[in-house]
Order: C-alpha cells, then sequence, then structure tokens
C-alpha cells in the first residue's frame, strides 16, 4: 500500500522536495478530531485581538478579487504533494481590509471544530499566501478544510488550518494546538523544523 501512495523524487523533481519527504500519488487527509460540519448561512470569519474586531460573511469572501495559486504543499509526515491548484483572496488584498495594531507581531489562526495554530506575522503576510476557497477548481472538500482554510506553502501544512474561522493578531506569541503539544513554533519544511528541540 505504502508503494501506491508514495513515489520516490524523480530526477527533475529534487529541489522541490524538502529533506525526509516523499512525493505522494494522492492528497492525504490527516486531521485530529473529526471534520466539523458548517452551516454556511452562519459561517464566519472574524478578525480580533489587536485589530478592530470585524466579521466576513460568506458572500463577503466571494465577492472579493480572488487569484490562482498552484503550489506545493508539504506534511509534517512527511509527505509532499507538488503542483496543488488552489483559488482564493490574497491575504495581502485581506489585509487592506482590517485594521490591525501596529504593535501586532503575531497571528492565531481559529479553526471551526476549536483548532489553533500560530504564525509570525512575518510569515502570515508573505506575498505568495491565499485564503482559499477552492481546491482544484472545486470548492474545498470538508476533509480538506473546506471552506476556507489559509494557505501557507512555505511552511508545513499544518500552519495552513483548516476550517478557518478567525484570526487573532497578537503582541507576543501563542502556541496553537500542536505547537504545545511538541511541534515546532514555526515548521519550515527546508529546515526540517518539525518539533521542537
Amino acid at each position: 500500500m505504502f508503494d501506491k501512495l508514495f513515489k520516490t523524487s524523480a530526477p527533475d523533481r529534487t529541489n522541490r522536495v524538502p529533506p525526509g519527504q516523499n512525493l505522494t500519488n494522492g492528497f492525504p487527509v490527516l486531521t485530529y478530531g473529526s471534520t466539523p460540519r458548517i452551516n454556511m448561512r452562519e459561517w464566519q470569519l472574524k478578525v480580533f485581538g489587536l485589530a478592530t474586531v470585524k466579521e466576513f460573511t460568506w458572500q463577503d469572501f466571494q465577492d472579493m478579487p480572488q487569484i490562482e495559486l498552484t503550489a506545493d504543499f508539504h506534511c509534517v509526515t512527511r509527505w509532499s504533494k507538488l503542483d496543488v491548484q488552489w483559488r482564493g483572496v490574497r491575504v495581502l488584498d485581506f489585509m487592506k481590509l482590517i485594521e490591525v495594531d501596529p504593535k501586532a507581531q503575531h497571528v492565531l489562526e481559529h479553526s471551526y471544530g476549536g483548532y489553533t495554530t500560530n504564525l509570525a506575522l512575518e510569515d502570515f503576510l508573505k506575498e505568495e499566501n491565499i485564503l482559499a476557497t477552492s481546491l482544484f477548481k472545486e470548492p474545498i472538500p470538508a476533509e480538506h478544510g473546506g471552506p476556507l482554510r489559509l494557505l501557507v506553502p512555505h511552511l508545513y501544512a499544518w500552519k495552513s488550518a483548516k476550517w478557518l474561522n478567525g484570526l487573532e493578531f497578537t503582541e507576543q506569541e501563542k502556541l496553537g494546538f500542536w505547537e504545545v503539544n511538541g511541534y515546532h513554533r514555526r515548521g519550515e519544511p527546508w529546515a526540517e523544523e518539525r518539533y521542537s528541540g
């Protein structure tokens, strides 16, 4: 079964696969706990903390300019999928719609189901990051984090929180679920930042 799901890196792709990773033929689903069932009429994304509180509906997101993004996706459990096609709102464009206190240095992502993960603000504000609304030209399936997940391609996939419903801006770092339980605070694949030292 392992051979069917994973393959070794082709020579022309090795420069895109971080150390310790294997390419996957599929798109594995790894989730702690059950997949939330979200009523789209009640769905919202809330901005709070060191930011003016603001709530966005699903229609708000549909009305925002969206971009296509193809990016490689690296899971801390040692699989990578290349050329994953996403569509969503660029984080830098979204930031123009909210007011964040200059003292903010970190973001804590909140998700339906109670999951959290943390990012330094400089990692959150990378040009390639998007608030993703579709995967391979279809709405993101619930098991892959739909309706909305943050996509942070330069870090391990757990930093791209599924079922996103809140962005809490903070001055001091607040560790999220996996970080409290021993995962690395940042999670950079090329440095193999899997677990805290």
